[in-house]
């Protein structure tokens, strides 16, 4: 009698070990929704690339870009990336060049998009009014192709896969947490 107790209760602890392993491989090889999502998104003929990266090569990234992209306007500026997005450039006035500086907090957004939230903007040593500035900028200089400015926001939202590129790459953000200088990005690149 009392072995089938102890060979029940061995048998019973396995099923539940079997179980219990099943359905950690279950969990493990089921992709998550986030994952259905971006497999969908490169089925039309792109292949996909993840890269992790840092605040340094992002700043020489998207300044390589930012220099090639506003060549023709007459704001000179660069972006750098702190513990904030920090846009910073100089500005015509009355002959005279007026620094610029405007600080944003950067939040990636699940379909892949980037939003930056104003935090201030600053001409010379004056604060200037978030809203008002923002609709100057975006009704008087040219902006990239996918930036959009919402200044009733306060924000500047970019379209990731609308940013133009003479390759025709197109970047999605995963993560973008400058705290932790935890920079994520997928770009798909045309494989047709």
């Amino acid at each position: 009698m009392m072995k089938n107790k102890w060979k029940k209760g061995f048998f019973l602890l396995l099923g539940i070990d079997l179980f219990i392993v099943i359905l950690i491989l279950l969990l493990i090889m089921v992709p998550s929704e986030k994952g259905k999502k971006q497999i969908n998104k490169t089925t039309n003929g792109d292949v996909s690339f993840y890269i992790k990266s840092n605040k340094r090569d992002v700043n020489r990234l998207v300044n390589h870009y930012l220099k090639k992209e506003a060549a023709n306007t007459p704001i000179n500026y660069q972006v750098n990336l702190g513990n904030e997005v920090e846009l910073f450039g100089m500005i015509p006035f009355f002959g005279e060049k007026l620094d610029l500086k405007l600080s944003f907090e950067p939040q990636s957004m699940a379909n892949g998009d980037l939003e930056l939230k104003q935090k201030s903007i600053s001409l010379g040593s004056l604060h200037l009014p978030v809203p008002y500035v923002l609709k100057f900028i975006s009704e008087n200089y040219k902006l990239p192709s996918g930036v959009e400015i919402r200044s009733n926001d306060k924000l500047i939202y970019i379209h990731m896969q609308q940013l133009n590129t003479k390759s025709g790459i197109k970047v999605i953000v995963n993560k973008f947490d400058l705290k932790k200088d935890d920079i994520a990005f997928t770009i798909l690149v045309p494989a047709e």
